[in-house]
């Protein structure tokens, strides 16, 4: 098969579709024939050499896919030859075959196409098992979502509109604010012009938000927490801003806040199997009837992965980057 491979750490130009050798699904895995992976910013930072893929996993990036069922491994049942699926995945979306975990494949949503498919799987798992498992998100809640254009911020907003929350989203742009409205973001916020603490107080009435789900990490920390609610809760799930910061403990005691940090594509196996079925549950059905839509920004074919990751870097995507295996 092809894959994509990185060859050095470094910038786009590393990365290189060139002949590798197939997988092979092993006990409880699944051998996907891939149609299509998403792009992620974890994919940017393997390839800079800053995020080595877990012990186990594939060399190449891509943490999800969506395809059709090539083989199933030992011990393996509910799945066979030709099915649709999408896969949460800890590497080797970037390639034409992937060996999955069975308990990490989800079935193709119907409203979509598959290659539009791909796009679902570590957003709806990221979203899902952080907003909802990990930080409570309630009806009438107010969440706040960093980067709101992004793939995890577009599938934010959609999810918790749905659960009934008001949704309070930053972005750099008003197109990209533009972008959030239209899928029912509440209170829009450009980073750029203006203080996101002071606009969230002013749209909840001194309030703040229940819940932040954040990328930046240090350069937004105590900001942050000065923006939580009363029992707030914020869950940082990317460092944009940096790795260390100091904090006024003192305010996060007052407001009897929690803050969460997580990763997904390090987790064990059943971790993973078990946020996938939760979101299998509870997000595909929305899914399937199109009540949560793909929000896709650009489709390439896969040897183009080099300028897919440019478009990332460069900040002006809205949604998802898709790369076609076929």
């Amino acid at each position: 098969m092809h894959a994509v491979v990185i060859t050095r750490p470094g910038d786009p130009g590393v990365l290189e579709w060139t002949e590798v050798e197939d997988p092979a699904a092993g006990p409880g895995e699944v051998l996907v024939d891939v149609t299509a992976s998403g792009v992620n910013r974890a994919d940017l930072m393997q390839r800079q050499g800053f995020y080595p893929p877990p012990p186990g996993a594939p060399a190449y990036p891509g943490l999800e896919c969506a395809g059709t069922v090539a083989a199933v491994g030992q011990g393996v049942t509910g799945w066979q030859p030709g099915d649709a699926v999408c896969a949460l995945l800890s590497g080797g979306g970037y390639a034409e075959k992937v060996a999955v975990p069975a308990g990490q494949l989800l079935p193709a949503p119907g409203s979509v196409t598959l290659t539009q498919a791909a796009s679902f799987p570590e957003t709806a798992c990221t979203v899902y098992s952080n907003v909802f498992l990990g930080a409570r998100l309630t009806p009438g809640e107010t969440l706040l979502v960093h980067g709101g254009a992004s793939g995890i911020g577009t599938m934010a907003i959609q999810l918790a509109k749905h659960a009934g929350a008001t949704v309070a989203v930053t972005a750099g742009s008003d197109e990209k604010l533009a972008a959030c409205r239209e899928l029912g973001a509440d209170i829009l916020i450009n980073y750029r012009d203006d203080d996101f603490v002071q606009r969230i107080r002013e749209a909840t009435g001194g309030r703040g938000a229940d819940v932040v789900l954040d990328i930046m990490g240090a350069a937004y920390l105590g900001r942050n927490v000065d923006a939580l609610a009363a029992d707030g809760r914020m869950v940082t799930i990317g460092l944009q801003g940096g790795r260390r910061a100091e904090l006024d403990m003192g305010m996060l005691m007052a407001k009897r806040a929690t803050i969460m940090g997580t990763t997904l594509r390090a987790r064990p196996a059943e971790q993973k199997a078990a946020i996938v079925s939760a979101v299998r549950e509870h997000v595909w059905p929305l899914i399937d009837t199109g009540a949560i839509r793909p929000v896709i920004h650009a489709e390439l074919p896969m040897w183009e992965a080099p300028e897919a990751h440019r478009i990332m870097e460069a900040g002006t995507h809205t949604g998802k980057i898709l790369l076609r295996a076929r």
